[in-house]
């Protein structure tokens, strides 16, 4: 009986504690200067601007692979989408986006 207690509060524990974050998700400085929050949003990672003129926009969403991200990321000046990827090492998210993965752009956020 004893031990049907501390299973069922062991599993009562576990269902109510809140799930880890990760380690993507937070604000990060954008190579521009601006603050970009990443959340979970589904399966995936929405990238939204906080700051800047395009404070408010969505420029992305990205699905985990270990520590590594992969969706897509849209320029906010231009308003065009591309193929996107990210990856996480330390306190740095290396982003890239590409024009039919030959083309591409990087540059690195730090996080806040």
């Amino acid at each position: 009986m004893i031990r049907k207690l501390i299973a069922a509060g062991a599993l009562v524990a576990a269902m109510t504690a809140p799930a880890l974050a990760d380690p993507i998700e937070g604000n990060w400085k954008t190579k521009s200067g601006e603050t970009a929050a990443i959340s979970a949003c589904g399966n995936s990672y929405c990238v939204k601007l906080r700051t800047g003129a395009h404070a408010g926009k969505q420029i992305g969403k990205m699905k985990p692979d270990g520590n590594k991200y992969s969706g897509t990321i849209t320029d906010p000046a231009k308003d065009k989408t591309y193929s996107g990827s990210a990856t996480l090492s330390g306190n740095t998210l290396k982003m890239r986006g590409c024009v039919l993965g030959v083309l591409c752009r990087s540059e690195n956020w730090a996080k806040m």
